[in-house]
């Protein structure tokens, strides 16, 4: 709804000389079109079907973390999903299983650091800079 507007009022001399304000007897309400809800909706449903590509695209993809100078690899997809991990057996030690761990970890999470920046900037665009809630994975 647009705001209304109304003529000014106008200001003439009473009987006591003094001026009085006289109101106009109707107010001018200048209305904006409303959007018309077919509209849309056919806007909502092909930024659903648009969504709905790029998750499976972006799902079809393959992201890879990496440790301890390439040592410790992991792999996840688009839609965050662990896939593989490869250990070098140079990195193994009996002795210290933690730090093997430890590397595990850190490749994994940086495949899924690499995956949400890729989700972002796929869908940051396409939302306009809506917060989804991780609706988008």
């Amino acid at each position: 709804c647009g705001a209304p507007t109304q003529s000014p009022a106008s200001t003439e001399a009473g009987a006591s000389g003094r001026p009085v304000r006289s109101h106009p007897a109707s107010t001018l309400w200048v209305m904006t079109p409303q959007p018309d809800m077919r509209q849309i909706m056919q806007q909502a449903q092909k930024m659903q079907q648009e969504l709905a590509k790029a998750q499976e695209e972006l799902a079809g993809r393959e992201f890879e973390g990496t440790s301890g100078g390439g040592m410790v690899k992991a792999v996840v997809t688009g839609n965050q999903e662990l896939v593989s991990v490869s250990i070098s057996p140079d990195v193994v030690d009996p002795e210290d299983v933690e730090m093997l761990e430890d590397l595990v970890v850190a490749a994994i999470r940086q495949a899924l650091e690499s995956a949400g920046q890729a989700a972002s900037q796929q869908f940051g665009g396409m939302t306009g800079g809506l917060d989804l809630g991780g609706i988008l994975g």
